[in-house]
């Protein structure tokens, strides 16, 4: 099977290692294939791909969209280092509130799947980072959500001293002030 699936301790959440083949040309893996992903509980049509890159310290998120838009995530870092974040925003889930991290990168090729009901962010430990996400709904602006990256309630360590913010991100509600979508 060219991928492992580990789901992580919020198991909606997934960590996906590709099987990587090296050569003296170089490596070769596959990103994604829907029947291994299909064989593995992951079942989601995915209908757009995003691009972002970004420089050292930058954080973006904590992104979501509300159904009937609301996307499921699968996250990889093509070119440098992130460290991904997934928060559980379903407010009956045992994990409510909760959060995930793993550091995604080009030299680890690890894909981050989050499921809708989960806020997502990352930010950026390299120099520079690209990351390409695929969606399981288009973008839709009348169905955009965030919660605040630094919500003293998540306690999220972003493991960096300086974060630029945009000035979207920077007025995000808290959680706690957030409805309830979930």
């Amino acid at each position: 099977m060219p991928f492992r699936f580990s789901p992580l301790s919020i198991p909606e959440v997934i960590l996906i290692e590709p099987k990587i083949f090296s050569d003296e040309r170089g490596i070769f893996f596959e990103n994604f294939k829907v029947s291994n992903f299909t064989d593995n509980g992951i079942d989601t049509k995915f209908l757009q791909d995003n691009f972002s890159q970004s420089t050292k310290n930058v954080i973006r998120g904590l992104h979501f969209q509300i159904p009937p838009k609301a996307q499921a995530k699968l996250v990889s870092a093509l070119k440098g280092e992130i460290l991904d974040i997934a928060v559980d925003i379903r407010k009956n889930s045992l994990t409510y509130g909760k959060w995930i991290s793993q550091i995604l990168s080009e030299n680890n090729h690890k894909s981050l799947y989050i499921p809708e009901g989960f806020a997502h962010g990352f930010c950026v430990l390299s120099e520079k980072a690209s990351v390409l996400y695929k969606v399981s709904q288009e973008f839709s602006s009348e169905h955009e959500r965030g919660i605040n990256w630094c919500d003293s309630d998540l306690k999220i360590p972003w493991s960096i001293e300086k974060p630029i913010i945009s000035k979207k991100d920077s007025v995000l509600p808290f959680l706690k002030n957030i409805d309830s979508y979930f």
